[in-house]
């Protein structure tokens, strides 16, 4: 064959492998979404129970259906872990597709499968880490990368959060709060009367973070579903504004600024040795 006929032939193959789709492409998303839910000792089993029927009853809502729906692709990607201290992540529900109702129903049972467990200490700033590098491990490619963080206290192990929230913003990654405000299950000595405040200056971050408090657990399903659907929805999105149009202005527990080493230091200077939180 002709030098130039060689040389033609291997640009022309050249062109075919750039322009041939990847088998290993990623698949495009509007939102990958990774849930992290505490299951720290302060949390009864009835909580536990509580909050995987809340994301089970959010992820199959009709609100959070029509705002996966609006999105370009129409699609999103989702994982559900629990954590509580620096070596507690149990991955539940491995990154999945939820394109329609039968998807979202599919997680729901997932979800339901098992009973949670509870786990020793509280490190939100080890599950923001483990949630920042599952998106290493996503075999998707979303517009926006979120973790939806939920706790009922502050950090009290492994890094400060701070550090742990910086890390994954610099990554393009939001971080949005859902604090869980409650007084009905087990009582503990590292409970802090803002922690929506908390949340707020020490935990949340990223492009349009924001956190909603939950101040009882019957609340809990409606937060969850709200906070998906503004997740995921655009502001000129009907489901985004009828979830606005339903719900006031969030009022902080206080005002001011919040002490991001709480939790440590009320750990430090702990008195009851029985309490494993």
């Amino acid at each position: 064959m002709p030098a130039w006929r060689c040389a033609v032939s291997g640009v022309a193959a050249a062109l075919a492998l750039t322009l041939t789709p990847s088998a290993n492409a990623a698949e495009p998303v509007d939102v990958e979404l990774v849930l992290a839910v505490d299951v720290s000792l302060s949390m009864s089993p009835m909580e536990l129970n509580i909050q995987r029927d809340g994301y089970a009853a959010a992820l199959t809502h009709e609100r959070v259906l029509q705002a996966i729906a609006e999105g370009v692709h129409g699609k999103i990607a989702v994982t559900y872990f629990e954590w509580a201290g620096v070596t507690s992540h149990h991955v539940i529900v491995p990154w999945t597709i939820i394109a329609n109702k039968a998807d979202a129903e599919r997680v729901a049972a997932r979800l339901s499968a098992q009973p949670a467990n509870s786990a020793r200490r509280t490190s939100i700033a080890a599950a923001l880490a483990f949630g920042a590098d599952l998106f290493a491990e996503s075999q998707f490619s979303g517009a926006k990368r979120v973790i939806d963080i939920s706790g009922d206290g502050p950090n009290n192990q492994g890094e400060p959060v701070e550090a742990a929230r910086d890390a994954a913003t610099k990554q393009g990654i939001t971080i949005n709060g859902l604090p869980l405000m409650t007084s009905g299950g087990f009582s503990s000595a590292y409970d802090v009367t803002n922690l929506d405040q908390y949340y707020t200056d020490c935990v949340i971050g990223g492009p349009g973070a924001f956190m909603i408090p939950v101040n009882d657990w019957s609340q809990f399903p409606e937060a969850i579903r709200r906070k998906l659907v503004l997740e995921l929805a655009g502001p000129l999105s009907p489901a985004w504004q009828a979830e606005e149009a339903e719900h006031p202005p969030i009022v902080k527990a206080q005002a001011t600024s919040a002490d991001c080493f709480v939790g440590e230091k009320m750990w430090r200077d702990r008195s009851w040795m029985w309490d494993q939180r």
